[in-house]
């Protein structure tokens, strides 16, 4: 059985997530993390439990957003800011990140099929063993020609190939 903080933390990461994207803005601002509104379109599952919780146990201290295992699957999360975030094992699949900064991000053993980082700045990001297959770079903003043709050879899709 959880422990009691820990089975609090859980309830209200739930009851976050049950809650509408204006209701969820609402909880944010009163964490005083409005910053991470991502989380306003998170859908409720167990990968993002975890993940609420994680930003929830002590909101205060939060820089970058831990987004390790989260499933952000189909989201439009265009213009968003994950500068140093940790994705590593994340569900980005078919999710659209255009012009998103991703500064420092880590995608380690993440799922980005079929998803479209069209404009996004990417310099230096950490892409092993990630699924990138149809994955949409575009001109692949930041990333090293060594980047682009392992990604390439992974599936990924770019602007321009001729690297």
């Amino acid at each position: 059985m959880l422990n009691t903080p820990t089975h609090n933390l859980r309830s209200r990461a739930i009851q976050f997530l049950e809650q509408n994207p204006q209701q969820r803005t609402k909880i944010l601002r009163q964490f005083g993390i409005a910053r991470y509104d991502f989380l306003t379109k998170m859908h409720l599952n167990e990968a993002n439990i975890v993940c609420v919780m994680r930003f929830f146990q002590n909101p205060s201290q939060l820089k970058f957003p831990n987004l390790m295992q989260a499933d952000l699957s189909g989201l439009i999360l265009d213009e968003v800011n994950f500068i140093r975030g940790n994705l590593s094992g994340a569900n980005l699949q078919g999710s659209r990140l255009v012009n998103a900064d991703l500064i420092f991000a880590n995608f380690t053993n993440a799922n980005l099929r079929n998803a479209n980082l069209n404009g996004a700045t990417l310099n230096e990001t950490t892409w092993l063993d990630a699924v990138v297959e149809e994955c949409d770079f575009g001109q692949g903003i930041g990333l090293t020609k060594i980047q682009r043709q392992d990604l390439l050879l992974r599936g990924a899709k770019f602007e321009y190939a001729d690297f």
